[in-house]
C-alpha cells in the first residue's frame, strides 16, 4: 500500500507492550508487526503522522482499520475521561497515566484467538503467555514467509480440535490444558458459538463465556473487550484490583466512566505495570 495517515494516538510499542495482545512485536528497530487470523502487516512510522504498511490498501481498510479501531478517536477518550475525573481524589492520577499510555488503542481481535490465549494466560506472566501462544503457532499453525521472516498463524478451532491430548500436552499447559479442551469441544458444537457472541447484550456474553470451564469473570471480561470491542467491559486482573485498593482507596471508580470503563482500565494496567515500575504479571 504505502503511506497510511493516522492523526489520532498510535504508538506501537505501548500497543505491543500493553498486555492485550501477545503476538505484536518489533522484528526490526523502528518497525512492528502485527498479525490476524491469516493476515500480517508491518509497520514503520515514518514522519508526523505518516506510516510505511506493508500490506494492501484492501487489507488496510477492511482488516486494520478495524483491528486498530482508527475510526474511533482516542485522543477524545482520553479528553472525556479526564473531563468526568475534574475535582475527583483521584484527577491527578488519572492524568498520569493517561498521559503515560497515550498512544494505546484498544484492539479487536480475533475471537477464538483471544479466547484460547487467554485461557493459557491465567497466573502466568506476559513472557510466558508469549511464549505458550508462539509455541502454540508453531506446533499447528500454517506457515507464512515474509521479507522479514517466517512465521506461523494461531491455528484455527478446527485444527486445534483434532489435536490429541498428547500434542496438547506437548504445549506445556499444566492446569489450563483441560480448559483448552473443554473450549475448543465448546465452541466447536457451538454450545459457544463466537460468532452469535456478538449478537449478545454484555451480561449473556459474559454468562455464555463462563460456560467454559476455567473461563471465569476476567477472562470473559477479557475476551468481551478484546474480541468483541465491548469497550465499557472492566477485566478485573491484580493490576488493576491493586489499582482500586491503592489509588482509589478500595473504591472501584472505572464503572463510573461508563462506555469507556475497559479503555481506562487498560490505560492503568499499562501505568500501573510500566509506569510505576510494576512487575509483569497479568494475574
Amino acid at each position: 500500500m504505502g503511506i497510511a495517515k493516522i492523526t489520532d494516538d498510535f504508538d506501537m510499542r505501548k500497543i505491543a507492550d500493553s498486555g492485550q495482545c501477545f503476538r505484536a512485536v518489533e522484528v526490526q528497530p523502528g518497525i512492528f508487526r502485527f498479525v490476524t487470523r491469516d493476515k500480517i502487516v508491518y509497520i514503520k512510522q515514518v514522519g508526523e503522522g505518516r506510516f510505511d504498511v506493508s500490506c494492501s490498501k484492501a487489507d488496510w481498510e477492511h482488516v486494520w482499520v478495524p483491528y486498530f479501531d482508527l475510526n474511533r478517536e482516542y485522543a477524545k477518550i482520553r479528553e472525556t475521561i479526564l473531563m468526568i475525573s475534574a475535582g475527583r481524589p483521584y484527577e491527578n492520577y488519572l492524568k498520569a497515566a493517561l498521559d503515560y499510555g497515550k498512544g494505546i488503542r484498544i484492539l479487536k481481535q480475533d475471537p477464538f484467538e483471544t479466547l484460547i490465549s487467554f485461557i493459557m494466560s491465567q497466573r502466568k506472566n506476559i513472557p510466558a503467555i508469549k511464549s505458550s501462544v508462539e509455541l502454540t503457532c508453531q506446533a499447528f499453525g500454517k506457515l507464512a514467509r515474509t521479507a522479514y521472516e517466517t512465521i506461523n498463524f494461531f491455528p484455527d478451532v478446527q485444527t486445534l480440535s483434532f489435536t490429541s491430548a498428547y500434542d496438547l500436552a506437548s504445549l506445556k499447559l499444566g492446569y489450563r490444558g483441560p480448559y483448552v479442551r473443554d473450549a475448543l469441544e465448546k465452541v466447536s458444537n457451538r454450545t459457544v458459538d463466537l460468532e452469535v457472541l456478538d449478537e449478545m447484550k454484555d451480561a449473556q456474553m459474559l454468562d455464555t463465556l463462563q460456560k467454559i470451564r476455567g473461563v471465569g469473570k476476567k477472562v470473559a471480561a477479557c475476551v468481551a473487550l478484546y474480541a468483541y470491542h465491548r469497550l465499557n467491559i472492566l477485566p478485573i486482573d491484580v493490576w488493576i484490583q491493586r489499582a482500586i485498593e491503592e489509588d482509589f482507596n478500595g473504591d472501584n471508580v472505572f464503572y463510573e466512566f461508563a462506555a469507556y470503563a475497559g479503555v481506562l482500565q487498560q490505560y492503568i494496567f499499562y501505568y500501573k505495570r510500566l509506569g510505576e515500575q510494576g512487575y509483569w504479571l497479568v494475574g
